[in-house]
């Protein structure tokens, strides 16, 4: 919040006779609701990303002239969708634009052109379900494209193509080590992941199935040296699923998990 004085200088703080006025009050209300209205449209925005959900056009309509919302989708690379049921398949992808509930969704292409595309919906891919995210990383960054919500440049780990159904785990981000307990586990917090019974866990929806990536942080005293064990993912009856079985936005989503908090530990130059 800022104010100017009757010459129109602007004054470095809010004057201490003008805190407690009513319409000071609610301007530093509307900016606190704003804020946490512009982190809200944020969150939700990823959500459908990382759950690659199709939004009805419909609801984009709604959202569209809101400065908060429009910040949050515009340049998100999507796909049209000709009904809410073909989330997995759909038209060519390209940058949104424009929404209009007659012409359909405003595209940018992979050509260079802007087009508006009829849709009943579109999807939000994963990146890690973008066949040509490379290409699209190339474009958007010639054409000097800056996304709100990372998409196209999210940290991403593609599935293996060869697994063992018998395991239940891995072990890439293993033996991470933190001079004690708390620093771990307040890594893996500020990260934004929920620290349960010695793990960081995320839950992760794919193909109407949820599951909860965990990575083994320690249960010791919070004082004590703490070293990272395992990444796995279990079901909602907490039973260990299989690696064959995870799909590749649950295995890029606990890989980002794991590789965030891991990127923590202490270097080389720390532990000699």
């Amino acid at each position: 919040m800022r104010c100017r004085n009757a010459s129109g200088r602007l004054l470095k703080s809010v004057p201490a006779a003008l805190k407690d006025d009513p319409a000071v009050i609610r301007l530093r209300q509307l900016l606190e609701w704003l804020t946490r209205h512009e982190a809200s449209c944020l969150a939700q925005v990823e959500t459908w990303m990382v759950r690659s959900l199709p939004v009805p056009l419909s609801a984009l309509v709604q959202v569209w002239p809101d400065e908060a919302w429009q910040r949050a989708l515009r340049d998100l690379v999507v796909r049209p969708l000709g009904s809410v049921e073909e989330a997995s398949s759909g038209g060519e992808p390209g940058l949104l634009r424009a929404v209009d509930p007659e012409k359909g969704i405003g595209l940018v292409t992979l050509d260079g052109d802007t087009v508006f595309v009829p849709a009943a919906a579109v999807a939000v891919p994963h990146p890690v379900l973008l066949a040509d995210l490379d290409e699209l990383r190339e474009f958007v960054a010639d054409l000097q494209v800056q996304q709100t919500v990372p998409q196209l440049f999210r940290e991403i780990t593609p599935r293996p193509a060869r697994l063992r159904a018998r395991d239940t785990s891995v072990s890439d981000w293993a033996n991470g080590e933190f001079a004690e307990l708390r620093h771990l586990t307040g890594r893996a917090t500020s990260q934004g992941y929920a620290v349960r019974g010695g793990y960081a866990s995320l839950r992760i929806w794919e193909g109407g199935r949820a599951l909860d990536a965990r990575y083994w942080l320690g249960s010791d005293a919070p004082e004590y040296p703490a070293w990272t064990g395992e990444l796995g993912w279990v079901d909602e009856q907490d039973r260990p699923v299989p690696l064959t079985e995870v799909g590749p936005v649950a295995w890029s989503e606990g890989a980002r998990m794991a590789a965030r908090i891991y990127a923590g530990r202490k270097t080389e130059e720390e532990t000699a």
